[in-house]
């Protein structure tokens, strides 16, 4: 979701979003099967996935799922997950690829709209919070992650200053110059941050950004120039402490067993990214195999060290890091999709307009 879903340091290049996301170098240079999953001792031919950039698994789960399915994947990467929604969209009728992996819940509608996925049903299903309202049958989700405003608490600690805690706080004074975020018409965490500002103030968020915007706020054009760019916690001459980014990220900031960092989780917009059957697709029964492939216990915990993201299936596993330094929102802000997509390119401009003041 992501979202969906870059990595903190070297790792969490493959957040730089956005979103999401993704290195499909690994996943790309599949091995030949030797068998059909029905032991006929025939290939399923070749599964081809449509996906952003960032995808990225290890090349032996690929092996496995080749040699049980007996299906050869090839990965077709393209772009963000913004540009992965708009070519699924524009090839709805003659579709690039037989399955789509990493649309998330702020670009689902237009694919979904234009008729890009069929419905199908998965071999296990995934938890119901993190279903679509209007697309269930199309698309199943995957992984999860919200972008949310972290600080450097190490920074907050020197200045004997508390933290902030809420969107409010962000306009209070006592934090004027102090946050950095990516741009929202430039950037998947950029924007996933204006929809949480729009979820908390309605019609009102023009208002809100005002009042960030005059209490010094630095918008820029991606997650990596402000966190390695200002963020005080990761840029050698970093002078902000505040930065929109993830809920994982506090993981990757560990230090002498804890963290420098922390996710402010009543800021957070979470981010779902999906996996669909194309609609038209050469071999659905391959897209489908591949889709269940995702929800397997094995491939849902390597999401976390692959991509960055948490599983969204119960039965997964996360590094003992994550588990005790990157806690999950409970109530994170969202916004339909359906309203996302009516209402995506008027708040840009507005939000444009806001920010150049």
């Amino acid at each position: 979701m992501h979202a969906p879903v870059r990595a903190l340091a070297a790792t969490l290049t493959a957040l730089s979003l956005s979103s999401c996301s993704l290195m499909g170098g690994d996943a790309s240079e599949p091995s030949t099967p030797t068998s059909a999953a029905d032991g006929s001792g025939t290939t399923g031919g070749t599964v081809v996935l449509a996906t952003h950039e960032s995808f990225h698994l290890p090349k032996k789960l690929v092996r496995a799922f080749e040699e049980e399915s007996g299906y050869t994947l090839e990965v077709r990467a393209a772009g963000d997950a913004g540009t992965l929604a708009t070519k699924l969209s524009l090839t709805a009728d003659n579709p690039v690829a037989d399955a789509a992996f990493g649309i998330d819940n702020t670009f689902a509608s237009r694919p979904l709209d234009e008729g890009a996925f069929a419905p199908f049903t998965p071999s296990a299903e995934p938890p119901e919070q993190y279903a679509l309202d209007d697309g269930a049958d199309r698309l199943v989700p995957i992984d999860s992650a919200s972008v949310c405003v972290n600080v450097d608490t190490a920074w907050f600690d020197k200045e004997g200053l508390q933290p902030p805690r809420t969107l409010d706080d962000l306009t209070d004074p006592a934090y004027a110059d102090l946050l950095v975020t990516p741009g929202a018409s430039t950037s998947s965490p950029g924007m996933a941050f204006f929809l949480a500002t729009v979820a908390a103030y309605g019609d009102d968020w023009p208002d809100y950004w005002s009042d960030l915007m005059a209490n010094g706020a630095k918008v820029v054009d991606g997650w990596e120039d402000a966190y390695y760019g200002d963020f005080t916690a990761a840029a050698e001459n970093g002078t902000r402490p505040i930065v929109v980014s993830y809920d994982s990220s506090p993981a990757f900031t560990v230090k002498d067993g804890r963290t420098t960092t922390a996710a402010l989780l009543d800021t957070c917009f979470r981010q779902v990214e999906y996996a669909g059957v194309l609609a038209g697709a050469d071999d659905p029964d391959g897209a489908q195999a591949l889709v269940d492939w995702m929800l397997t216990d094995e491939v849902q915990s390597a999401l976390p060290e692959s991509m960055y993201v948490f599983p969204v299936m119960p039965g997964a596993s996360v590094p003992d890091d994550w588990a005790k330094f990157a806690p999950q929102p409970t109530d994170p802000y969202e916004v339909a999709p359906d309203e996302i997509a009516a209402n995506r390119e008027q708040w840009l401009t507005e939000w444009t307009d806001v920010v150049s003041r």
